[in-house]
């Protein structure tokens, strides 16, 4: 018997939304689905995980947290995401 992918996408239990405007521009934090507070920085997000009891190893695993509306980079509204250096091409 083979194995087929799964169509299950795993749902973290740590979510950032998409940059808000103020002064300064936040993005919203939900943990399991309940919205938890407001996030300036990285630094931030991490204390919202440890309040909630979460141990973030790496703030890229999709599993563990899901950057909506750009990644652990965007804080403002007016900055595009960022492209990974390995997808950027020598004109």
């Amino acid at each position: 018997m083979t194995e087929s992918a799964s169509p299950y996408m795993s749902q973290p239990r740590i979510m950032v939304l998409g940059v808000q405007p103020g002064p300064p521009p936040f993005r919203i934090v939900q943990i399991d689905g309940q919205v938890v507070g407001e996030a300036r920085s990285v630094t931030d997000v991490l204390q919202a995980a440890v309040a909630y009891g979460i141990t973030v190893h790496d703030l890229d695993d999709p599993d563990t947290v899901r950057w909506v509306g750009g990644d652990k980079f965007t804080w403002s509204s007016r900055q595009a995401p960022r492209v990974p250096e390995e997808q950027k091409k020598e004109p």
